[in-house]
Parts: structure tokens; sequence; C-alpha cells
């Protein structure tokens, strides 16, 4: 089946194009400058079609699962409506990141995973996903019997990307305790009870995060071998030159989300390639207080950007880039598609070239903001 979108502004890997992208079978055949002369041409009247995003951190299916604190939603009906509020948000290729442990933030974590690997396993050959779905598992350090738990599911085919990550109050993204202390008492929990939270958890911290983290890695490297080539491992929320180097020794290439500059900066040395949040970006800073996107993407120190916990944050933080950053626009939109892809170990998408997925995205900016109209996944429109 031939797609032929034409007077398109085409975001190319290395400069914009007025003309016309040929789809045919999901593939992208061709790309032309100026209009296209074929009767069945659509006219996306000079609006800006660039690659479909892909996210490789998405906090999203587990806010539909529990879209209120006490009000749990099924399932399978979670799931598509993620997904499409994901291919909504331009979206084309999601890393549903599921946490294995759980730290006091959801007694129901556990169940949430379990149910959404399930359901992934039931959906995504179905073929009613608009999207294309992965599993990023996100490892709990100190949780009490996350290895166990990951081991369960350390082999399952969806499995692209792990990360570690430690929510240890007085480490990492809660570094600071009494902005901890206050996100307790927002949700309603006596002082009191915090207090004994934190020395709990900062007892555990020491007693499992280092045991864990070697199970993990172990889990991912089999037989002593190295680390799967099939799935991207990422540390989470560094703060310190000493998690850096700790990242560093155990092979790990990836830091997601670095709280601090001097992390970020650590990493980038280490030849680690860095994932910023798109919501800190669009926001203008960290919700946690953490060091702010921009002032990394300024700095030279992101490669990536993620949703984190808003989908339709990652096509604006691309915009966004582009119009306050020193980035052209090829270079904010790859932030989104081309350098995520190579993290990931994908190389059949993320750029608008011959030979790749039709995985597109129609955008207009009204008034500076990107208005998502239309969306393709591997050619079939989805949004």
């Amino acid at each position: 089946m031939q797609l032929i979108l034409s007077n398109a502004t085409v975001v190319l890997p290395d400069q914009t194009l007025r003309g016309s992208v040929v789809v045919q079978d999901g593939q992208i055949a061709d790309v032309q400058p100026g209009r296209s002369g074929s009767p069945s041409a659509m006219d996306l009247e000079g609006d800006i079609l660039i690659p479909g995003a892909i996210d490789l951190h998405t906090d999203n299916l587990e806010r539909q699962v529990q879209p209120r604190m006490n009000a749990r939603w099924p399932s399978r009906a979670a799931l598509l409506a993620h997904d499409a509020q994901c291919a909504a948000a331009g979206i084309t290729t999601v890393f549903d990141s599921l946490c294995v442990g759980d730290l006091g933030f959801d007694e129901d974590r556990g169940r949430t995973c379990a149910d959404a690997i399930a359901d992934l396993e039931a959906l995504v050959p179905s073929g009613l996903l608009k999207c294309d779905h992965f599993l990023h598992l996100r490892c709990e350090l100190p949780a009490e019997g996350m290895p166990d738990l990951m081991s369960a599911w350390v082999g399952n085919r969806l499995l692209r990307m792990v990360s570690l990550m430690d929510h240890t109050p007085g480490a990492g993204q809660y570094a600071d305790l009494g902005r901890y202390r206050m996100m307790r008492l927002r949700d309603g929990e006596d002082p009191t009870e915090t207090e004994h939270r934190i020395t709990t958890l900062q007892a555990q911290r020491a007693r499992l995060r280092g045991p864990n983290r070697a199970a993990v890695l172990g889990l991912l490297r089999g037989a002593d071998g190295p680390i799967s080539q099939h799935v991207a491992v990422a540390s989470h929320d560094d703060e310190t030159l000493r998690d850096v180097a700790e990242n560093l020794a155990d092979g790990i290439t990836i830091s997601e989300f670095p709280v601090s500059l001097a992390a970020a900066r650590a990493a980038r040395a280490g030849d680690m390639a860095v994932i910023a949040g798109a919501p800190n970006l669009v926001r203008g800073g960290s919700h946690t207080g953490n060091v702010a996107a921009a002032e990394l993407l300024a700095a030279g120190y992101v490669d990536a950007l993620a949703s984190d916990y808003v989908p339709v944050s990652l096509v604006h933080a691309a915009f966004l880039a582009a119009d306050t950053l020193p980035f052209t626009l090829p270079a904010a939109i790859a932030l989104i598609s081309a350098a995520p892809a190579r993290l990931a170990g994908f190389d059949d998408r993320g750029q608008i070239v011959p030979g790749q997925r039709a995985d597109l995205v129609r955008v207009r900016l009204h008034e500076g903001l990107p208005v998502i109209r239309q969306v393709w996944c591997a050619g079939v429109q989805v949004a």
C-alpha cells in the first residue's frame, strides 16, 4: 500500500526540506523536493513532518492504572488508554517503564508490573495497539525481594531496557530530605510515620542496595559474560561523581535523569549517554528541585529526552529546544527520535530516510506551541 505525504516541511537528519515523502508497505520509499504530482497525494499544507518520537521512559501506564490514590483501573483498559495517549502525543515507539520492587510509594506496584507485562504479551501480537511497545523495567535496588521478581522477566522478548534506581530518602532524586518530608506531608502522612519511614528505608538501603545491584547485573550478564547487547542498561538519578564511577565500573552506558550538573558532566566524560526529562524542560525546571534540563542541554550534556510522566511533553520539549536553546530543528528532533533509537539499539526507525519505518508525525506550530495533527506508525495512521 502506498501513501504520499506532499507539501510538507520535512525534518531530515541534517536539514529541513519542503517536499514529499513516499511510503510503501510501511516503509519510507523516497523523499522528494517539491510537491508530488500524484492525484492521490495528501497535501500537508506546509505542516512540519517529523519522525515518530521514541520514548525510552514513560510512567504513564502506571498512572492510567491508578488515576487516583484510592482508585484502581482495570489493567488492560488502562493499557489501551495509555497506548492511545502516546499515539496522540506523537510517540510511535513506547518503552513502558514499570517498577520492579517498591519503597512504600505504591503497595500495588508489583501487581501493576505483573499485570502490565501480561497485557503487553497479549496485546502486542494482536495488532490492536496503535504504537510499537517494549518493556523498560526499573529496578528499585533497595527493595526487598526485587532480584527474585526481576529473574522472572529478564528473558522476556519485549524487554529492551533496564534501569537501576534508588528512591531512598536522602539519596538521588530525594537527596533533599526536607523536600521528601514535605512530599509525604502533602500525601497526608503523619510526620512521625515519615521519620520512621526514612530511618527504615535508609537501613534497608545499607543492607540491600549492593547485593541487589550485583544480582540484577548478574542476571543481565548471564554466566559472568558482558551485559546483554539486546537490553540497554541505565543508571537512574545519578547525583555524585561516586555514582557515575560505580556505573562506569559496572559497564553501564546510559545515565538516565542525572540530578546534578556534576553527575551529567562526569557521565559524558566517561562516554555514557545522558537522558533528560522532557517535562523538566517544558516546565522550566525540575519538580523535585534538581538540575534543570535546559542547563544540561545548554552545556551539551544531553543525548536524548524522555517523557517520564507526561507523554505530550516529548514533542513539545523538542520544539522548545529548537526555539530557546542552541539547537537546529533537526538536532532538536533527533533528541526524541534518532538518538533514543540508537541508545535502544534500533536501526530501523528514528529518521525520515528511505528504508526506515514510516513512523511519522504531522505538526503545526500555533503561536509557538506544536500541535500534533496526524500520526502514522509503520505507515498506518493511528492518530
